[in-house]
């Protein structure tokens, strides 16, 4: 299992990841933060960067905050990396 720490704008216009910003990735989502959709939509992102079905990336840490800490099962540091910069490109 790997953990990621992710920087989450909701209402970002569209989902979409940014980039890193000192080892936090940076991710904004179109949907709101209510009942959970940004999360919801945070995972779905995340799971399609890196190739996993989206039960295998679940938000560990930050439910309600901006800085989340992601948890991916089934992938380690290095290779999350490398799925997520050849998504950013």
């Amino acid at each position: 299992m790997t953990r990621l720490t992710v920087r989450l704008t909701p209402r970002g216009g569209r989902d979409k990841l940014e980039g890193w910003r000192d080892d936090v990735l940076l991710a904004r989502v179109a949907a709101a933060p209510v009942g959970g959709a940004a999360n919801e939509s945070l995972v779905r992102l995340l799971a399609g960067a890196l190739d996993v079905p989206p039960s295998s990336v679940r938000i560990a840490r930050g439910d309600t905050a901006r800085i989340k800490s992601v948890a991916i099962d089934g992938l380690d540091a290095a290779e999350a990396r490398r799925r997520i910069d050849a998504a950013l490109r």
